[in-house]
């Protein structure tokens, strides 16, 4: 039988878990979001990279499922990777590498990234088999575009383990991500989890100011860190 533990030994076969702690509260949150940086094409199942992991929900509560995420920059690609060591319950429309609203109505992976000066934002959704969704806003909550239209270029790739674990990845071309949202070392990100759907628990990267769940706060997401990974 094929694990979630022997899925990550085969697509990360030197992986680390960083838990980041924020000292001043003793919850693991992010200070700051690290994209590793490389000057070699990479390629889903041959990721030897570094993976941060999260281990409390939105009210600091821990939790049972192990949740990982990795934020890799190639050459092409800015790299959003996601894991879980559980089961997702996928929404129903869910089809791998389909374009599809609504994924966060059940067990989703999120990522945002934003322009801290115009103030604009994508938010990009990525399910457990790989199915995805992208959307721009101009302010929080506010879509740029009032249909869904699909970040264009992206792909995505995923992994189910016959225990239930999961790994999947999204590959967003940087060329545009520059054009649209100015990416780069002033942007500010964040990367969230919805998990345990239909009784869903919201979990954030970066601590969040609001007592309840909501993402959509990019003037309180994390300044970016770069890091080479070929020093």
């Amino acid at each position: 039988m094929t694990s979630f533990f022997h899925l990550l030994s085969i697509f990360f076969p030197k992986f680390v878990t960083f838990f980041l702690l924020d000292l001043s509260s003793g919850v693991p949150y992010c200070l700051r979001v690290l994209i590793l940086k490389t000057q070699k094409n990479l390629q889903w199942g041959d990721l030897d990279v570094p993976v941060m992991g999260l281990q409390t929900d939105w009210y600091g509560q821990s939790i049972a499922n192990t949740l990982m995420f990795s934020l890799i920059s190639d050459p092409r690609y800015l790299w959003f990777i996601a894991a879980s060591n559980r089961p997702a319950k996928n929404h129903h429309a869910a089809r791998p590498g389909n374009f599809t609203a609504e994924l966060w109505k059940c067990d989703v992976a999120e990522l945002f990234i934003a322009d801290p000066q115009s103030g604009r934002y994508f938010e990009f959704n990525l399910a457990a088999n790989g199915a995805w969704w992208s959307c721009e806003f101009t302010a929080p909550r506010e879509r740029a575009e009032e249909i869904d239209i699909a970040f264009p270029e992206v792909a995505t790739f995923a992994e189910i383990s016959l225990d239930g674990g999961w790994m999947s990845a999204m590959a967003i071309p940087l060329d545009v991500l520059q054009a649209r949202v100015n990416f780069g070392k002033r942007s500010l990100a964040n990367v969230s989890f919805i998990t345990g759907s239909p009784e869903q628990r919201f979990i954030s990267a970066t601590k969040l100011p609001r007592e309840e769940p909501d993402f959509h706060m990019p003037a309180d997401f994390s300044p970016l860190r770069f890091h080479s990974l070929d020093e």
